[in-house]
């Protein structure tokens, strides 16, 4: 890194964590998530991002948005170079531009199939072999790779010896699933390599890496996105809310092990928690209290006491849940609205936490550049005073015109400083 890079690298850098510390840094800062646009920006297809295995074209892409446009943190780009794995995984709950069969657009954002993995009929087996129940019975759900497991004839109590098992993962189709199993991992090591040569190269422009990923996921998410769905959720609710309870308290602690183990590790990075059916209207305040926030706050608290902090990305409208945000140590974490009233968020944050969003992304899809600068500068005025606020939109950015981005990074620039 240069004098004059490194120079650049600790002024974002302070800039960002003054603002995480509620206080007035010298200018907001601006940490957009880029989304795809970055690949619009340089002219490809998110295919050919997924796809480009050498990681050249995602590192031209996020070059040239940083170039051009000098955010106060660096940018990833999701999936970039996974296309190859997941054709072997042949995952049935997910689908990605460029995938066989071209089932969506090559400029699509990868899309999640939800649906339930636990059906009416397993919740004995599910609570009694739980490892069976996910090794038979959920991992073949996601995986045609892993169909080979739904035909495993062990179960629980069986006397096995090596002969057994060798019997069995000798048979044609687990001796290719194995096989595609090295191949994933060989693939997956390369693909980590350059990823950090290409984080290297990011950091080496003078741009923070501020945001971390690693198991922070609420149990209830994990019961309503992967388990059961969002309508045999809320159907469980009322028919077996025993069940739920059970899972989400025996989750949590094995949520906060693993949030453990990074302690030590990725000190005073943001640890990136998205909340996926909290939002306003999925459930009542009461249920929001007893299913998710009880949860949620210990995940927050896990957080900061493995040395990180808790960045915490309130998907949909969250105004219904802004007093239950406010029950956590000052100072300590950062909240992102996709939707909300900024200015009640303010009021009732101020002094608690670090607040970002409200921006809509989609204005630098549709809008002009008149709107753009107003509503750059309406959420300025609402949020930047007293500090404690970094400027971000609602979501990642997509299809935008070059001319609003351009706008909205001017317009902080100009009227976000201290």
């Amino acid at each position: 890194m240069t004098p004059e890079n490194k120079k650049k690298y600790d002024e974002k850098e302070k800039r960002i964590r003054d603002a995480l510390a509620l206080k007035e840094p010298d200018r907001v800062p601006m940490m957009p998530a880029p989304g795809l646009y970055p690949i619009y920006h340089s002219g490809y297809t998110v295919a050919e991002i997924i796809y480009d295995t050498s990681l050249e074209k995602a590192k031209n892409a996020i070059v040239n948005y940083l170039t051009d446009f000098d955010p106060d943190s660096a940018a990833d780009l999701s999936y970039a170079g996974q296309g190859p794995i997941m054709e072997i995984i042949k995952s049935k709950n997910m689908r990605w531009a460029g995938m066989p069969g071209n089932i969506i657009d090559d400029n699509s954002l990868n899309q999640f199939i939800e649906f339930p993995l636990l059906h009416d009929d397993e919740f004995d087996e599910f609570q009694t072999d739980r490892t069976g129940w996910e090794i038979r019975k959920a991992l073949p759900r996601t995986s045609e790779l892993l169909e080979p497991l739904a035909s495993l004839p062990f179960t629980f109590g069986d006397t096995l010896d090596a002969r057994q098992i060798a019997r069995v993962f000798s048979a044609p189709e687990f001796r290719s699933m194995i096989e595609n199993l090295w191949a994933i991992d060989r693939l997956s090591i390369e693909q980590a390599r350059k990823s950090g040569e290409l984080s290297k190269v990011i950091e080496d422009m003078g741009f923070p890496t501020m945001r971390v990923f690693g198991d922070g996921l609420i149990p209830f998410d994990v019961y309503s996105d992967f388990f059961r769905g969002s309508v045999l959720t809320m159907e469980d609710f009322f028919e077996r809310p025993e069940f739920i309870e059970a899972f989400i308290d025996k989750a949590i602690v094995e949520t906060e092990k693993k949030l453990m183990t990074y302690k030590g590790k990725d000190e005073g990075k943001l640890a990136f928690v998205a909340l996926h059916k909290g939002f306003d209207g999925f459930m009542s305040n009461e249920f929001y209290g007893k299913y998710y926030w009880k949860h949620l706050r210990r995940v927050i608290l896990t957080i900061i006491e493995s040395g990180r902090i808790p960045y915490i990305f309130a998907e949909g409208k969250y105004n219904s849940r802004l007093d239950f945000l406010t029950d956590v140590p000052p100072g300590k974490v950062y909240y992102h609205f996709e939707e909300v009233d900024m200015e009640v968020a303010k009021k009732k944050l101020q002094g608690i936490a670090c607040i970002s969003g409200g921006f809509p992304a989609a204005l630098l899809d549709w809008g002009t550049t008149e709107q753009v600068r107003d509503e750059v500068k309406r959420i300025l005025d609402i949020c930047a005073p007293g500090g404690g606020f970094i400027f971000d939109a609602s979501c990642g950015l997509g299809k935008c015109k070059r001319e609003n981005v351009e706008t909205m990074f001017e317009t902080v620039r100009e009227y976000g400083v201290y």
